[in-house]
């Protein structure tokens, strides 16, 4: 699996900034929160799932963040450059559109690979999960606001949508695919909890053999 994730990752980091995003989705709103969601929905769980345990996990050897820090970390994050002054900035290009995106590839990986850290299961679920209901919230709240909150909503939109429709088209992505794939990730992180212990596997059996 992680000879398959790590490059998968790679791969959608390539197609949400090489252009292919943009070509489908326009360069609106809609299209800047598609590839919003393929670097910190996709793209990091993937590389995460690639690096967590390993030589280049940053987390390996110092566990300097728990599962709930890095979610208040990617909650600001995430927040902070919806709000429109700096998201406007960001879609001029330049540094501020390079610190937003390296700002969301590196708080999405680091939840990540906390919350798959070993023994931070209860911690890793809670922090997916309030993840999971941030970015529902703001979905909801972007695809209802009463007017375009940015300037750039409705430039080269899809389909020739308006402003108002770009941005709540935009809210739909982010509570579909941000809000899906923190709670499937939670999901996972219980399952693996509640499942049988790989350790214990098999030794009732080794017992009644050796009977």
């Amino acid at each position: 699996m992680r000879r398959v994730a790590l490059p998968a990752g790679g791969a959608v980091l390539v197609l949400a900034w090489g252009g292919p995003f943009s070509l489908l989705f326009g360069t609106g709103f809609t299209g800047g929160m598609a590839v919003h969601m393929a670097v910190v929905a996709i793209a990091a769980p993937l590389l995460a799932v690639g690096l967590a345990g390993g030589r280049l996990d940053p987390l390996a050897r110092h566990c300097w963040i728990g599962p709930i820090g890095a979610s208040l970390v990617e909650f600001a994050v995430v927040w902070g450059w919806h709000l429109p002054t700096p998201h406007d900035a960001a879609r001029g290009g330049g540094l501020p559109l390079v610190l937003e995106q390296a700002s969301f590839l590196l708080s999405g990986l680091l939840l990540w690979l906390a919350a798959l850290r070993p023994g931070q299961g209860p911690a890793g679920i809670v922090a997916l999960l309030l993840t999971s209901m941030h970015m529902t919230l703001l979905g909801v709240l972007l695809t209802l606001a009463p007017r375009p909150l940015y300037d750039h909503a409705g430039h080269a939109a899809p389909h020739g949508l308006s402003a108002m429709e770009d941005q709540a088209l935009g809210g739909v992505v982010m509570l579909l695919v941000g809000g899906a794939a923190y709670l499937a990730g939670g999901l996972a992180l219980a399952a693996r909890l509640l499942g049988p212990d790989p350790d214990s596997a098999g030794q009732p059996a080794q017992g009644k053999d050796a009977a």
